[in-house]
């Protein structure tokens, strides 16, 4: 009996399995005819559109190169390095692991703190600390965790081989499951020289919507059409083991752009800039230096004063117009000299008060030389006039025809074009204008008032007259680098082949040489037996709410070397106080540039101070309390140089440096109290706050060093 009930039980589970499963097999069937025949036109345009559906593959940026292939701007692959707290390994913890995170935290603390100095202030550091970070996240309900807490962001491969190696994460570590630990890799663009030529090379943003990198400033806006690349296309294809991403165009990598810009001589003028607009005072400054032959920009530097007291890199006032002052004169006088208006660099014209302007070095009969060399504005005028007081528009005109108005494109974001105003008889509403008023603008005109020139633009006409009238394109790209490596060398080009003849060219340099190198020239102070620099100077007051502001002036200087045979021409323009002169500020800027560049066998030449200095014998520079015979014996030096070294002084007055070498300057002043800049190298031979006096409080001290 009780084998037929057990038997009666089997049957009857069964046939409750059996009916099952024919219950299930009939939905399976009626699920399949549903799919397949009533909803097919549905799932078919489903499956249709999933694979119609094209992905754009974002293409990898073009580097930019200097001239020799150093890297100013490239991209650089980086990790944000998160951690997802609801990992099932996490919520699945018994209780909350406080002693491990403690560790953890202070591990993140140590290598990846949140906020920078987190010492500076004990109230601050609790507040940002991971202690108190984590401590709020696992706090949570665990189904209410941040499931992408960032660790740390830009980060590399290793760092977040590191992270993973800290306490708590490690023991994640294994086979079988996905780490908590997880990065997000994106790109960014890098700048290895920092803010060397900032505003020349440009920089680049991301668009948030379309994760599209694009330039916004410089030579990564101008260029970014051939920086950016191609994007490709990716589509989905339906394969054996799913669907999958299909490239059926690849992304063309930009274009790497090879630069002309010199990577030493770029330092070079930084540092020379700086120097002279510290020294001056400036408000900004702004420095250009182009090869002449080829019109290749190989250094370009604009700063500016901030409002903590120091220079930093500002807006690129190259490409930006400014009455330019007597810079323009030399221009003026090579138009005179291609329309016959003088012939010989002695002809002479009066510089008799002329057009409400008087002569400062006085009102005689001078030479094309002495017009120049003195900077005189009614000389130059008078020239002038002799071919256009009858018609003053034509002045515009003979500008015009020289390429004037013509777009450089030298590949330097937001350049333009001179500004001269057309002496029309009428004005733009029809209203006439005298004779008198028009003669009164072509007269300033001709010396450099009533007009804005962008320094470069002035620049470029100087180093046409340096290069035998030829007027050839400043520009910062010399070739481009495609994906396989290829290199295109861009060609030279002209705006005009020539905008004067090489017998004019050969006269304006003439009687530029007299500004520097003239008895009564106004740039004396450029001279330097080592490297023949000429140029012209030009200064110019700012016009600040619609007048001339008296207090400030622009100070420049425009021009080449070596003058026998120039291979580099070079511009400076600073914005500084009034009471000092182009000659001592941007003139010294060139100046500067030349010897430097002489120094180091830049120019063509073989020469070096050391080699100038054949047969001397070296000399030793120490202390006044140790002997250096035996030394100075071994190496064979004539004489030992004693310097001071540190010695008490009076606490809360300022030391006395002089003598001293830089670090013990440096060291002695700063435990003082006081910030110290520093110029030149050697030894301490002036400072700023003269010795004695109270220690200002975050006072400011200025050293010169000299060898």
């Amino acid at each position: 009996m009780t084998k037929q009930n057990n038997k009666k039980h089997i049957l009857f589970r069964y046939g409750l399995i059996t009916i099952f499963f024919i219950a299930f097999g009939i939905g399976v069937m009626v699920m399949l005819f549903r799919t397949t025949v009533l909803e097919a036109g549905r799932w078919n345009a489903r499956a249709r559109a999933e694979l119609s559906r094209v992905d754009t593959i974002r293409p990898e940026r073009g580097n930019i190169l200097s001239d020799n292939g150093n890297i100013l701007a490239c991209n650089l692959k980086v990790y944000d390095i998160k951690i997802d707290l609801r990992h099932n390994k996490i919520t699945k913890l018994r209780g909350i692991p406080y002693a491990k995170l403690d560790s953890l935290a202070d591990s993140l603390d140590v290598y990846y703190p949140r906020i920078k100095n987190l010492k500076a202030n004990p109230d601050t550091f609790a507040k940002y600390s991971w202690h108190a970070r984590l401590r709020r996240e696992f706090e949570k309900e665990p189904n209410r965790r941040n499931r992408a807490l960032r660790l740390a962001q830009k980060k590399t491969l290793a760092d977040f081989e590191k992270i993973k190696s800290f306490p708590f994460l490690r023991d994640f570590k294994g086979k079988g499951f996905r780490n908590p630990v997880y990065r997000e890799e994106r790109n960014i663009r890098m700048y290895p020289y920092g803010k060397m030529a900032f505003r020349s090379i440009g920089r680049v943003n991301e668009n948030r919507e379309t994760g599209q990198i694009h330039g916004y400033s410089g030579l990564e806006k101008d260029l970014d059409s051939l920086l950016y690349g191609k994007p490709g296309l990716a589509k989905k294809v339906a394969l054996t083991n799913g669907i999958t991403n299909w490239v059926s165009t690849p992304a063309q990598r930009g274009y790497d752009i090879r630069t002309t810009i010199d990577i030493d001589l770029q330092d070079m003028l930084e540092e020379e800039l700086h120097k002279v607009c510290l020294e001056a005072g400036a408000e900004w400054g702004t420095a250009i230096l182009m090869e002449v032959k080829t019109g290749e920009i190989k250094a370009i530097s604009n700063i500016e004063l901030l409002d903590d007291g120091t220079y930093g890199e500002a807006l690129n006032r190259a490409v930006l117009p400014f009455e330019p002052g007597s810079v323009m004169k030399p221009i003026s006088l090579m138009i005179a000299f291609e329309d016959g208006l003088v012939r010989s660099v002695n002809d002479m014209v009066s510089c008799a008060p002329f057009q409400r302007t008087s002569d400062p070095h006085g009102g005689g009969m001078k030479t094309m030389k002495q017009v120049i060399e003195q900077s005189s504005n009614t000389g130059i005028a008078r020239v002038i006039f002799r071919g256009y007081e009858k018609d003053p528009a034509k002045f515009h005109d003979r500008l015009a025809e020289m390429g004037f108005f013509e777009p450089i494109r030298s590949g330097i974001a937001g350049e333009c074009i001179p500004r001269i105003r057309k002496l029309l008889p009428k004005d733009s509403r029809g209203n006439n204008i005298t004779m008198t008023a028009r003669h009164l603008d072509l007269a300033r005109q001709a010396y450099g008032y009533n007009t804005e020139l962008p320094p470069l633009f002035t620049l470029s006409v100087y180093n046409a007259i340096a290069n035998g009238g030829r007027y050839v394109r400043p520009h910062l790209m010399k070739g481009l680098v495609d994906e396989a490596g290829n290199d295109s060398i861009i060609p030279i080009n002209y705006i005009r082949d020539r905008i004067c003849s090489e017998e004019t060219a050969r006269k304006v340099r003439e009687c530029i040489a007299e500004v520097v190198w003239g008895e009564h020239g106004t740039a004396r102070l450029v001279r330097d037996d080592r490297v023949k620099v000429v140029g012209k100077t030009g200064t110019a007051y700012p016009v600040e709410k619609g007048v001339y502001n008296h207090a400030k002036r622009r100070y420049a200087f425009a021009g080449f070397y070596p003058y026998e045979a120039p291979q580099y021409s070079c511009m400076a323009l600073v914005l500084g106080p009034s009471g000092t002169s182009a000659n001592r500020t941007s003139g010294q800027v060139v100046k500067n540039m030349a010897i430097k560049m002489y120094s180091r066998g830049m120019l063509n030449n073989a020469s070096s101070y050391a080699s100038e200095k054949k047969g001397s014998r070296p000399v030793i520079a120490g202390d006044a309390k140790r002997n250096y015979s035996a030394v100075a014996a071994t190496i064979g030096a004539g004489k030992v140089k004693r310097l001071k070294v540190c010695e008490r002084h009076i606490v809360g007055k300022v030391p006395d440096v002089k003598g001293y070498d830089a670090p013990s300057a440096v060291k002695l002043l700063e435990e003082s109290g006081l910030n110290v800049r520093m110029s030149g190298s050697g030894y301490v031979v002036s400072q700023s706050i003269e010795a004695g006096s109270d220690i200002p409080k975050g006072g400011t001290i200025y050293l010169k060093l000299r060898i």
